[in-house]
């Protein structure tokens, strides 16, 4: 983590946001100095936040079968930490206590609709960077421990209030404790501490050594996170899709090959053919690394996919319900990107590709209710009908307003 322009006079790390400006700051600015490179407390980020969801709700979903939920426990007297992985039970939670405990819920926007609008505030990033809206919801002194993250993340204060404190130390030490389940560190000296009231926002870069702990009464947290695939995982995954298109008679040759020196070695000259045998990204061309990744992108870290319909859609009868004036609700399991791939364009969803317009492209991954009227022209047509029978899109009939 180094400063963006080091020659400057230091960036500040605490900002006032408004209702124009979230940031602080223009998304430009904040692209430029902060992402990836910098914290950022943004007081005030979301003037007058009201959540979207309730802790009773926020409970009943940890005990629902699908929900990726954990409930920590910390005795401090002892310094145990119990870690119970959903799906919860009511009584799980009759057992808490008033203080050190908190409930955490992944993928929450998945679930909820008003819950999925925060992300609206993310859009100067691209959307398939996104990875979920995650809510803790915790007692006084929960918390789940000093911990770093390895992508960015933008940690909103719901209600209450939650002391956070951050390490900008460089040298710190990031060697974890081995008597928790949790991924907690050994070591944590703070350099930078505050308490976050209703509507502030803390940025983190990639690698910040963080902990944050109820103060004073509950709270909830927003913490909406990035996805950031580990190079092991897009090499991994590259490779099971070059092994896809690499035809079988291409096998590893040595037409050069000299007389053993030593039996059973695996010598320079093996390596090098070895080389030659595998390629990776910087021998594709941009046409194939984009479908590549168009296709893991929005594969990655998908907890739930899409149920196609029982019975697939015909074609009259998109025609008929789009021209009823149906809307289409993009189903909340359903991961989007879209490339320009040589002179076409590829929508990618959930690992699959779509031939598509441009336009609609774009628009699918826009915007999560689609409604009318629609102006569609034959491909139009023939993607949201692949989009529909593969369970991305659910036709729903818009409710006329009582007079």
């Amino acid at each position: 983590m180094t400063p963006a322009h080091p020659s400057r006079k230091p960036l500040p790390i605490e900002v006032r946001g408004t209702s124009r400006l979230p940031l602080g700051m223009t998304p430009t600015q904040f692209l430029r100095d902060y992402w990836q490179k910098l914290p950022l407390l943004i007081r005030n980020a979301f003037p007058d936040f009201q959540p979207p969801i309730q802790p009773d709700d926020l409970a009943g979903l940890a005990c629902e079968e699908g929900a990726l939920a954990r409930l920590i426990q910390h005795d401090a007297h002892r310094e145990r930490w119990r870690v119970k992985s959903g799906p919860l039970s009511e009584g799980d939670f009759a057992s808490t206590g008033d203080t050190n405990w908190t409930l955490l819920v992944q993928d929450v926007d998945k679930w909820d609709m008003d819950v999925a609008a925060l992300l609206d505030h993310f859009q100067f990033l691209p959307s398939w960077r996104v990875d979920d809206v995650m809510i803790s919801y915790a007692e006084p002194g929960g918390g789940v421990g000093a911990h770093v993250d390895h992508y960015d993340v933008f940690l909103l204060q719901g209600f209450g209030q939650r002391h956070w404190a951050i390490s900008t130390d460089p040298d710190a030490p990031k060697d974890f404790r081995s008597d928790v389940e949790l991924k907690q560190l050994r070591h944590f000296a703070p350099t930078h501490e505050w308490l976050l009231d209703p509507g502030d926002m803390l940025y983190l870069p990639p690698g910040v050594p963080h902990d944050g702990i109820a103060f004073g009464g509950p709270c909830m947290t927003f913490s909406i996170g990035m996805r950031a695939p580990s190079q092991a995982e897009l090499v991994g995954d590259l490779a099971d899709y070059l092994a896809e298109y690499l035809p079988e008679e291409r096998r590893y040759g040595d037409a050069d090959l000299a007389p053993a020196k030593h039996a059973g070695e695996i010598d320079k000259a093996a390596l090098q053919r070895l080389r030659a045998a595998v390629p990776f990204a910087a021998t594709l061309d941009d046409t194939m690394l984009a479908d590549w990744f168009g296709r893991f992108i929005t594969r990655y870290r998908t907890a739930q996919t899409p149920m196609a319909p029982s019975k697939p859609l015909s074609e009259a009868a998109v025609r008929k319900q789009l021209g009823e004036g149906y809307s289409m609700l993009r189903h909340p399991w359903s991961r989007m990107a879209w490339a320009r791939i040589g002179k076409q364009c590829m929508l990618y969803a959930n690992g699959h590709a779509y031939p598509a317009p441009a336009t609609w492209a774009m628009r699918v991954c826009a915007e999560r209710t689609l409604s009318p009227p629609f102006d569609l022209t034959a491909d139009a047509h023939a993607l949201l009908l692949a989009l529909i029978n593969d369970g991305h899109l659910i036709l729903r009939r818009i409710r006329e307003r009582r007079r």
